[in-house]
């Protein structure tokens, strides 16, 4: 029996994973704790035998690229969308893919909006010197660096900069005007006549959104964000043409992936950025993983499936955290007697780089949450001014607390004058990678200028299922068997019955 024991224990640690998941050895061996395997690892003379040392180095890899995964989810959120972007619609600060006739089920893409039209563009500040956005007025974007923190702009105040926004939110207030991004470390002269913004990292992400108010004629919004530019400093006549490729209905996988292409995307990021990307101890963990900038990174083939394994299960752990109502202490409850969630719902004790105040800390699991959930951030995201912006809530699970299931049916009440100024829209999602849910139907949305049918009391009553009741088909939104989804629930203009939460959403209930 203890010779049964001891084999048991080197194969569970050998293998990294959990051996039963890997259907490996006896029951004997299924039944065996993990953890218990490693804290006994056998030892002789006082140290680990061989085979031990072995399971053990590569235990140690294993945790430290499945925490280096966790850790770099804004990066590999954003490097999942490029990759994804460049390798179907070209590279280059000129390209700038727009999803013309809206977004669909084909483009993965974490929790994607099909109610506006996206621009999505990526640059390297290494190649292009400092980048020029000209942005036409009523223009709505972000500009992001690539851990998605919004780029520091010109000063509101003393102690206040504008960050990321471009247009409303932004310093130019909606009229548009010349944004200047400059690489980390610029020193030199800057001219005139620009909001100069500064970026924490070469590479760039510029998001754009632009507004329709009939599905039905999108080319106003089409044509207004074809009047977007962008080109090197000082190129503004001699840059490359833009270009604007339609991304919509093209099949596109834009999220961040899930294996060790994962770790071969922060190593080229890695190489093209300074120091600063990371701290000392974190650029320590990078390059225990063999992620050094300079030298080759050439994992093995017994390496890279540790890397694929620690990818895979880091994947899993954010979505663990991803489905949380309650982060690091911090309730996401909108309503305390709703199951609606946004994580600055209690006020928002993090900043745009998710340093927790009061604490000083990285706030890792509520970044985690946020970059499983969505991508991009921003002041004006945020912002609660009446009319303006948007709010999101979301949905995990229904009245009773359990996760929506597409083979159930649900119902979701909407009380009359949902304080929407602009519209309000409901999207599905999939549950297993956060993208629109592939439910069949043009688009995994459905909202105000859909025209739904309201209730003689003026609230408005969503059905969620796999088939529409009946004479409701108006109003419903096919699920599908087999697959757990999500929804949030969008609100552009919010008015101060949302704000102040004297108007809120009925649960999703399921449908006995």
């Amino acid at each position: 029996m203890r010779n049964t024991k001891m084999k048991c224990r080197l194969i569970t640690l050998a293998v990294v994973v959990v051996a039963a998941a890997l259907s490996i050895g006896s029951t004997t061996c299924a039944r065996a704790d993990h953890f218990d395997d490693i804290a006994g690892s056998p030892m002789s003379g006082g140290r680990p035998t061989a085979a031990a040392a072995k399971a053990l180095t590569d235990e140690l890899l294993f945790q430290r690229a499945t925490q280096v995964y966790l850790w770099a989810l804004p990066l590999i959120n954003t490097l999942g969308m490029k990759y994804g972007s460049e390798q179907t619609f070209g590279a280059g600060y000129n390209v700038l893919p727009i999803w013309k006739d809206r977004l669909n089920a084909k483009t993965l893409i974490t929790t994607p909006n099909s109610d506006v039209l996206y621009a999505m563009s990526y640059a390297n500040l290494d190649e292009t010197g400092p980048l020029v956005f000209d942005a036409p007025p009523r223009m709505q974007g972000i500009l992001l660096d690539f851990w998605q923190r919004p780029i520091p702009g010109p000063k509101l105040s003393a102690n206040e900069v504008f960050a990321g926004d471009v247009g409303f939110f932004g310093p130019d207030g909606g009229k548009g005007g010349k944004f200047l991004i400059l690489p980390p470390g610029y020193n030199d002269d800057v001219p005139d006549g620009y909001y100069v913004f500064r970026s924490g990292t070469k590479n760039v992400f510029i998001f754009l959104r632009a507004f329709f108010e009939d599905p039905k004629n999108l080319a106003p919004a089409v044509e207004l964000l074809e009047k977007a530019r962008v080109y090197p400093l000082g190129q503004e006549q001699t840059a490359k043409p833009m270009q604007f490729p339609n991304a919509s209905g093209v099949a596109v996988n834009m999220l961040p992936r899930s294996d060790a292409t994962a770790f071969d995307q922060l190593k080229h990021l890695i190489d093209s950025e300074p120091d600063s990307i990371a701290g000392e101890d974190w650029l320590g963990m990078l390059a225990a993983i063999g992620i050094e900038r300079g030298k080759p990174f050439q994992p093995d083939a017994a390496m890279r499936r540790l890397l694929d394994r620690a990818a895979e299960t880091g994947y899993k752990m954010s979505r663990v955290i991803g489905f949380e109502g309650t982060v690091g202490g911090v309730d996401y409850r909108i309503f305390p007697d709703r199951h609606w969630l946004n994580p600055m719902a209690s006020g928002y004790p993090f900043d745009m780089a998710w340093t927790r105040n009061p604490g000083g800390y990285r706030a890792l699991d509520a970044r985690i949450w946020f970059f499983t959930d969505y991508y991009s951030i921003s002041p004006g995201m945020l912002s609660r001014a009446v009319g303006k912006g948007a709010n999101y809530a979301v949905g995990f699970s229904d009245s009773t607390g359990a996760p929506l299931h597409g083979e159930k049916s649900y119902t979701l009440r909407l009380p009359p004058k949902v304080p929407a100024a602009i519209f309000w829209s409901l999207t599905l999602y999939d549950a297993s990678n956060a993208s629109g849910l592939d439910n069949g139907q043009p688009f995994p949305s459905f909202g105000s200028r859909d025209k739904p049918e309201q209730e003689s009391d003026g609230s408005t009553i969503l059905y969620l299922g796999p088939e529409a009741p009946a004479g409701k088909s108006g109003n419903w939104m096919r699920t599908v068997p087999g697959k757990d989804y999500f929804v949030i629930l969008r609100l552009y203009g919010p008015l101060e019955p949302w704000i102040d939460a004297s108007w809120k959403p009925g649960d999703l209930e399921p449908v006995k």
